[in-house]
């Protein structure tokens, strides 16, 4: 079995320049817990709704928001994501995506094509789903 066969095809990915409150947006109208960045059509980085937790303000919309808070919701995702993000081709075997979620605190990857385009994505549930005991 290899990558293509269990990824999801449907893939939503926000450009490098959109800022957290969509990107926020799209994470929880979806349900989704991760969105590749692209530039100029290729994968450049991923976000992950830790690394919103870990960004946004806890105290937008309270009585204590301060003005920094709100701050927070203006940063852009290529000030948020994760870099370089670890990725797999369609041709993958599920083999090396596994010694990837073992070897490395990742829970999700991004399938690419040649060109660097994101044509899937793998988590660790795709896996489970597809697993056969």
């Amino acid at each position: 079995m290899k990558a293509q066969d269990i990824m999801a095809k449907t893939v939503i990915s926000v450009d490098i320049d959109e800022r957290l409150p969509e990107i926020k947006k799209i994470l929880e109208t979806h349900a989704f817990h991760h969105l590749p960045v692209i530039e100029n059509g290729k994968l450049v980085g991923i976000i992950s709704d830790r690394d919103l937790l870990r960004i946004i303000s806890p105290f937008i919309d309270r009585v204590s928001e301060q003005p920094r808070d709100l701050d927070t919701l203006n940063r852009a995702a290529h000030q948020v994501m994760t870099r370089q993000p670890i990725s797999v081709k369609a041709e993958t075997p599920i083999e090396e995506i596994l010694a990837w979620f073992k070897r490395v605190d990742i829970s999700c990857l991004p399938v690419i094509d040649n060109e660097e385009q994101v044509i899937g994505m793998i988590s660790w549930r795709d896996l489970i789903n597809h697993a056969t005991f």
